[in-house]
C-alpha cells in the first residue's frame, strides 16, 4: 500500500492484536470473494451491495460496522470487496461497485471527470460537509453540475516533534519560516539531528519536504485551475508554471532538506520510524500513520505536530491533508437503493466519528468535533479556519514520475531542470487529453 493513505497497522477494534488483525484481513478478503462468486451464481447481485474499500489497515473495523448494518438490515446483504488492483476494469465491464469508501485520487476521479459517478448533491450529507474541506475536491476536475464524492475522512500531516527534547534544550514551535530555521540551527549547534529523512522511500520526500514547501506558499488548488486552463499552452516562461510557481518553494526546501541525517539517502520510511521513537532527531516530517509505528517503540514519548512554516507570516500557515477516505456510488450501479442505504448508515455522526477517532482522523463535516489525541491536536486550529491545502503532488497525474523527481532533487539533481522536464511533462499530457 502506498504510505501516503496511512500505512501504520492501526490498532485493531476491540484489542485485537497485530497477528489477529493480519488473520481478520485474510479472512475478509477470502469472504468477499466467496460474496462476489456466490452472487453471481445464485444471480442474486441486484439484491446485494457491493461494497468497495480500500486503506488496508480499518478492514477489520469496517468489517465490525457492516456487521451492525446487516443485523439492522436482516434483508440486505453486503459483500465486503477489499480486493487489490485499479478500478479501470470494473468500469469498462460495467460492473463497478454499489458503493466505495476510497482514498480520493487520481484513479477514481477520472471516472467523476467523465461522469461515471452519482450526483449526490440532494443529499442532506451534501450540505453538511464543511465548506473548506468541499474545496479540496476540486483539485481535481469535476464533472459539471454534479457532487460525484462525499469526504468521509480526513489525514493532516505536519512537522511531527519530540516534546521532550524540544524542552530539553529549550526551543519553541516555530511560526514562521525563519523561526524554523532557527529552531534547527540551535538543534544542530548542540549535537542533536535536527530531522530524520527517510530519503530512499522516495513517496516520504514528496509528501513531505516537497508537499509542505509548496503547500505552505502556493494555493495548490488555484495552481492546478490555472494549469488546466492553459491547456498544453504552458513552457517555463508562461504565466503559471511548474517552473516559475514552484522554484521559490523548492529552493527553500532544499535549504531545510540540509538539516536531515547524514544518511538520510539510505533510509527508509521503517528506519525513520525506530529513529525517531529512540530520540535520534527532534522533528520528523511525516503523517498520523507514522504517530502508530512511532508509539509501538516508544508508547510513553511526549510528541505533538506542527505544519511546517514557510513565510514569515504565521497568519498564511497551512497544514497539508489529504481526503483519505470519501464515498461514491456510479451511475451504473446495481443496487442504487442499497448503496444508497448503507451510505446513509456509514454517515451517521455516531459512527463517522468514531471512526475517525479511531483512525486519528480529522472531520470532514462542519459540526464534526474536534481531534482529543494530543499528537495531533495542534492541527486543529488550522482545521477549524479552513487554513488546510493537499499536496501538489497530488494533482500530478500518476504518469508523470514526480516521486522519483523529488527524490532525484534531495540526492542532488539540478533544479531548473527538473522544472523543466515536469512542464514538459504536463504538456505531453494534455495535449492527449
Amino acid at each position: 500500500m502506498h504510505p501516503i493513505n496511512s500505512p501504520g497497522a492501526t490498532p485493531a477494534r476491540h484489542g485485537v492484536s497485530r497477528r489477529q488483525l493480519l488473520a481478520g484481513i485474510a479472512g475478509l478478503s477470502t469472504l468477499a470473494a466467496l460474496g462476489l462468486s456466490g452472487c453471481s451464481a445464485s444471480g442474486a447481485a441486484g439484491s446485494a451491495v457491493r461494497f468497495y474499500q480500500t486503506k488496508r489497515e480499518v478492514i477489520p473495523y469496517i468489517g465490525d460496522l457492516l456487521n451492525d448494518f446487516r443485523a439492522q438490515n436482516p434483508g440486505l446483504q453486503v459483500v465486503h470487496d477489499t480486493s487489490e488492483g485499479t478500478m479501470n476494469g470494473q468500469f469498462v465491464r460495467n460492473s463497478p461497485p454499489d458503493l466505495a469508501l476510497q482514498l480520493y485520487n487520481f484513479e477514481m476521479a477520472r471516472f467523476q471527470e467523465r461522469g461515471e459517478l452519482s450526483d449526490l448533491s440532494h443529499l442532506p450529507q451534501a450540505a453538511q460537509i464543511a465548506p473548506a474541506v468541499t474545496e479540496q475536491v476540486e483539485l481535481y476536475p469535476l464533472y459539471p453540475g454534479r457532487t460525484s464524492v462525499l469526504p468521509y475522512s480526513m489525514m493532516a500531516a505536519g512537522v511531527i516533534y519530540n516534546k521532550e527534547l524540544f524542552a530539553k534544550h529549550g526551543q519553541k514551535v516555530p511560526t514562521t519560516y525563519s523561526e524554523f530555521i532557527e529552531v534547527c540551527e540551535a538543534f544542530k549547534d548542540a549535537g542533536v539531528t535536527p530531522m530524520y529523512g527517510t530519503w530512499s522511500d522516495a513517496w516520504s520526500v514528496k509528501q513531505g519536504l516537497v508537499d509542505y514547501a509548496v503547500g505552505g506558499m502556493v494555493d495548490v488548488i488555484d495552481f492546478f485551475k490555472q494549469l488546466r486552463a492553459q491547456g498544453p499552452d504552458v513552457t517555463p516562461d508562461s504565466p503559471v508554471s511548474f517552473s516559475k510557481v514552484l522554484r521559490e518553494p523548492l529552493e527553500k526546501m532544499l535549504k531545510i532538506a540540509k538539516y536531515t541525517n547524514e544518511d538520510a539517502k539510505g533510509r527508509i520510511y521503517g528506519d525513520g520510524n525506530v529513529a525517531f521513537a529512540k530520540g535520534e532527531a527532534a522533528m520528523y516530517l511525516q503523517g498520523p500513520w507514522a504517530l502508530l509505528e512511532i508509539e509501538k517503540v516508544s508508547p510513553k514519548l511526549q510528541i505533538g505536530t506542527f505544519p511546517l512554516p514557510m513565510t514569515e507570516d504565521p497568519a498564511q500557515t497551512k497544514v497539508r491533508v489529504n481526503l483519505d477516505l470519501a464515498l461514491w456510488i456510479p451511475t451504473k450501479a446495481k443496487n442504487p437503493e442499497g448503496a444508497h442505504k448503507l451510505l446513509e448508515f456509514l454517515t451517521q455522526p455516531e459512527i463517522q466519528d468514531a471512526y475517525n477517532k479511531y483512525a486519528l482522523g480529522f472531520g470532514v463535516r462542519s459540526d464534526a468535533p474536534p481531534v482529543t489525541d494530543p499528537r495531533i491536536s495542534e492541527l486543529q486550529p488550522y482545521v477549524d479556519r479552513g487554513a488546510i491545502y493537499q499536496g501538489v503532488s497530488q494533482g500530478i497525474p500518476l504518469t508523470i514520475p514526480f516521486e522519483s523527481y523529488c527524490q532525484d532533487l534531495v540526492f542532488g539533481a539540478d533544479l531548473d531542470n527538473m522544472l523543466a522536464t515536469l512542464d514538459a511533462d504536463w504538456v505531453r499530457l494534455a495535449k492527449r487529453a
